[in-house]
C-alpha cells in the first residue's frame, strides 16, 4: 500500500515512566500501520500499554511519561505529513491538532465531564478553540451533532448539567466532543467500559453510525474481543508494551498465530459455543513492566517455551502483512 493509505504510522515507538529510581518501559517499541477511514482495534489485558500508546499520539502523557525514541507520523488529508513524537505536548501545531485533526474519546465519562459546567459550553468550547465561528453557529452546530447522536431534545439539553444524563447518555456526549470538530483520526480509549451491555450496543452502533456519514478513521482501545470482532477491520495484539500480532480481523480470528492471541481467544466466551466448551485462563501472571524478563516477554507464561526464546524474536510478515512477534511463527511450534 502506498504510505498515503495510512493516516498514522507508528515506527519504533518507545515510551517509558520514570517511578523513584525505577523506569517502566510502558510502550516498548510498537509499530503499527492504521488505515485511512477504517478502524482499528488494539487489545490486550490490562495493563499492557494500549493506554498508553494512546497517550502518547495525543502527547497526553503526565509528567513522569516521556517518549524516548521512535515516529509517530501523521498524515492529514489535505496538509503535509508530520512526526507527532518530535513535538512537546505544549507546541502550538500540536495544539491546534489535537482536539480538531486527532480527537480522543476517554475511558470514563463521569471523570471527563466538567461536573460544574453545562454540557452545551463544554463541547462549544472545543469548536471555539479551533475555529472562527461564532458562538450562535456553534451552539447550533452542538445541538445538530447532539440530535445525529440520537440525545432528544438536544436544543434543551445542552443547557442541562452532567449529572443530569444517563452514563450512556453521558458517553454520547463524550463521542459528541470527539466528533464536533470533525477529526480524521478518532481515538475511542475503553469507550463503553462503565456502561451495561444493551447500552454498550448503543453506543458501538452509534459510532459505526458516524463513522459511515463522516469517513473518519477509529483506534478502539479495548480488552474486548467481542467489540473489536464486530467493529475493526484490523487489529494489534498488545503485550507488556510490545505488538505481538497485528492483521486482518479474519487473520486475527481465523488464523491466531501468535501463542498469547490464541491463549486469548481460548479465554472469552463464546456465545453457542455449547456448555461443555470450558474456557482456559492464560497461566501466570504478568511481569513486572520494570522488571522484564529477556526475550519475548510472553515466555514465562508460554506453554510453547523454548531455550530460543530467551532471545527476543523478530517482529516479522507470515504473509500479506500478517505480523507476528514469535520464533515458531513461520510454521513452527506456534502452530502446532
Amino acid at each position: 500500500m502506498n504510505k498515503q493509505d495510512y493516516i498514522l504510522s507508528i515506527n519504533d515507538l518507545k515510551t517509558q515512566f520514570k517511578i523513584g529510581k525505577r523506569v517502566v518501559k510502558a510502550v516498548d517499541g510498537v509499530t503499527l500501520n492504521v488505515r485511512r477511514g477504517k478502524t482499528m482495534g488494539l487489545v490486550g489485558e490490562s495493563g499492557c500499554g494500549k493506554s498508553v500508546t494512546a497517550h502518547s499520539i495525543m502527547q497526553l502523557l503526565p509528567k513522569a511519561g516521556s517518549i524516548k525514541e521512535g515516529e509517530i507520523i501523521f498524515r492529514p488529508q489535505n496538509s503535509e505529513e508530520f512526526d507527532i513524537a518530535k513535538y512537546r505536548k505544549t507546541d502550538k501545531k500540536l495544539r491546534n491538532m489535537r482536539g480538531r485533526q486527532i480527537s480522543m474519546i476517554f475511558q470514563d465519562p463521569m471523570s471527563s465531564l466538567n461536573p460544574v459546567y453545562r454540557i452545551g459550553d463544554q463541547i462549544i468550547e472545543s469548536i471555539i478553540q479551533h475555529e472562527r465561528i461564532s458562538k450562535k453557529a456553534a451552539i447550533k452546530r452542538t445541538v445538530d451533532m447532539l440530535e445525529m447522536l440520537s440525545i432528544p431534545q438536544a436544543d434543551k439539553r445542552i443547557m442541562d448539567y452532567p449529572h443530569q444524563f444517563s452514563g450512556g447518555m453521558k458517553q454520547r456526549v463524550m463521542i459528541a466532543m470527539g466528533l464536533i470538530t470533525n477529526p480524521e483520526l478518532l481515538i475511542a480509549d475503553e469507550p463503553t467500559t462503565a456502561l451495561d451491555v444493551t447500552i454498550q450496543a448503543q453506543i458501538l452502533e452509534l459510532m459505526q453510525q458516524m463513522q459511515e456519514q463522516l469517513g473518519f478513521t477509529i483506534i478502539i482501545i479495548t480488552h474486548n474481543m467481542g467489540i473489536v470482532a464486530d467493529m475493526a477491520d484490523d487489529i494489534a495484539v498488545m503485550y507488556m508494551g510490545k505488538i505481538m500480532e497485528f492483521g486482518a480481523k479474519e487473520d486475527i480470528f481465523l488464523r491466531p498465530t501468535h501463542p498469547y492471541t490464541r491463549a486469548l481467544l481460548k479465554s472469552v466466551p463464546v456465545l453457542g459455543n455449547g456448555g461443555n466448551d470450558r474456557l482456559e485462563p492464560i497461566r501466570g501472571t504478568t511481569p513486572d513492566p520494570s522488571d522484564m524478563p529477556e526475550g519475548c516477554s510472553f515466555m514465562p507464561r508460554c506453554d510453547l517455551a523454548t531455550e530460543k526464546c530467551k532471545n527476543a524474536p523478530p517482529y516479522e510478515d507470515v504473509g500479506n502483512g500478517h505480523m507476528v512477534r514469535c520464533w515458531y511463527a513461520k510454521g513452527g511450534a506456534a502452530n502446532e
